[in-house]
């Protein structure tokens, strides 16, 4: 078994489900005693919050350089960037070392595309829904058309995330906001919904959706679960 490193904290809530997805995965593919041999760096996310709202990305990319760096040095075989926004510095980090970084994004895209599904709709933060790092990748490399809430909804989607579910927070309100903004996408031909932020499926499910949802944080951790046993 190979050794997952995990660049997570970001925000911790979403980081204990990847290490709860990743020991499941490798408990079942290997027999009930067994569990996943990870390293976990872990970041204050009020210090990244902040810079990331500072639009300090290049120190951010500092940040996270030195953390892959320290977990390669720990023994680390691969790499995961434990957030979806914050895959628009995964250049950085795969530029700092030598193992593999598993992008977030490829295992949700392909995900989408065996079900034969090419109109997805975006949920995440402000950054990863209006950014292009993480649509461009979704539609250059898979051919997905990606379509984003209005402006309205994105801040609400945005500010649930930041004031709520990083803080552990998972109100039936913000339940009911969401499932109003995704059906709002339905309407404009969003064939599924990627959860775009990996808390978000702290808040919402397959049933909040009449059509398919896809959880990056599932999706991300079985993906890693694969690398490290195959």
């Amino acid at each position: 078994m190979r050794s997952i490193g995990l660049i997570g904290g970001m925000s911790w809530e979403s980081s204990a489900e990847y290490y709860r997805i990743l020991n499941e995965g490798v408990r079942d593919a290997l027999g009930p005693t067994a569990s996943a041999r990870c390293l976990l760096w872990s970041f204050d996310f009020s210090e990244i919050e902040k810079l990331q709202h500072d639009g300090q990305w290049d120190a951010l990319g500092e940040k996270l350089a030195d953390a892959a760096q320290k977990l390669e040095a720990a023994g680390a075989d691969l790499l995961l960037i434990c957030t979806n926004t914050m895959h628009k510095l995964a250049g950085a980090v795969e530029a700092a070392v030598s193992i593999p970084l598993l992008h977030i994004a490829d295992p949700t895209a392909e995900a989408i595309r065996a079900q034969g599904l090419t109109k997805v709709g975006l949920l995440g933060t402000a950054f990863t829904m209006e950014q292009d790092f993480y649509k461009g990748r979704l539609t250059e490399r898979y051919g997905l058309d990606v379509i984003v809430p209005k402006d309205e909804d994105r801040a609400t989607v945005h500010r649930i995330i930041y004031q709520e579910l990083v803080a552990g927070q998972v109100l039936d309100a913000s339940r009911e906001a969401y499932r109003a903004v995704i059906a709002r996408l339905v309407e404009r031909g969003a064939q599924a919904i990627i959860l775009g932020c990996t808390e978000i499926m702290l808040l919402v499910g397959p049933d909040d959706s009449a059509v398919p949802v896809f959880d990056t944080t599932a999706l991300h951790a079985g993906a890693a679960v694969q690398a490290a046993l195959g």
